[in-house]
């Protein structure tokens, strides 16, 4: 029997988070898994955060993960890697997108900027993961893929075969959306490698 795995996915509006969770939600379904999930976007159309839950196991009885108990946080940049360390379990594995996005508290000069970001998310997540999604998206020629990019590479670190992410893709990208396919599957697999490798 599957404990219930916890991934909470962070980052800000934009993004493609509630892609990525959509998708995974998606692979452990096909898996024949219970699945919930939740979302948070407020403010994401104005570079707000936006968090995901994806909640998979035999039997899931709630759509939030318990504080500090997420097996996996996969963060779409650095600063909300930081701002969202505390939710990860003893044990768990942080993916983090390599990428730093000024937020619109801080531009604005309602918050002062991070010092020492990258010491304090090595102090905050010690043995994360880092994947820059956004040189990978741009060596497969769409920008816009780099959340597909960190699928891949979060589909390296769940316990789920790489053909039902592919058969959840195919799903995904349908009708009008079928043409991106092709691209988003090439994105995918250069993430995959990425930390497989």
């Amino acid at each position: 029997m599957m404990e219930t795995f916890n991934v909470s996915l962070v980052g800000v509006g934009g993004q493609g988070i509630l892609l990525t969770a959509n998708l995974l939600g998606r692979v452990a379904a096909l898996a024949g898994l219970d699945v919930k999930k939740s979302e948070i976007h407020g403010m994401a159309q104005r570079g707000g955060s936006v968090a995901s839950s994806v909640r998979f196991g035999e039997k899931v009885c709630s759509p939030i993960i318990p504080a500090g108990e997420s097996d996996l946080l996969v963060a779409f940049d650095r600063l909300e890697a930081l701002r969202c360390a505390s939710q990860l379990k003893a044990g768990g594995k942080a993916l983090v997108n390599d990428v730093y996005l000024t937020p619109v508290t801080v531009s604005s000069g309602q918050q002062p900027e991070v010092e020492d970001l990258a010491g304090s998310l090595k102090a905050a997540l010690p043995s994360a993961v880092y994947v820059d999604a956004a040189a990978v998206a741009k060596e497969v020629g769409n920008d816009r893929t780099a959340n597909m990019v960190i699928a891949g590479a979060l589909s390296a670190l769940t316990p789920f075969p790489e053909e039902l992410w592919k058969k959840a893709m195919a799903e995904t990208f349908t009708g009008p959306k079928a043409k991106l396919l092709e691209v988003n599957e090439k994105a995918f697999a250069r993430g995959r490698a990425a930390v497989a490798g």
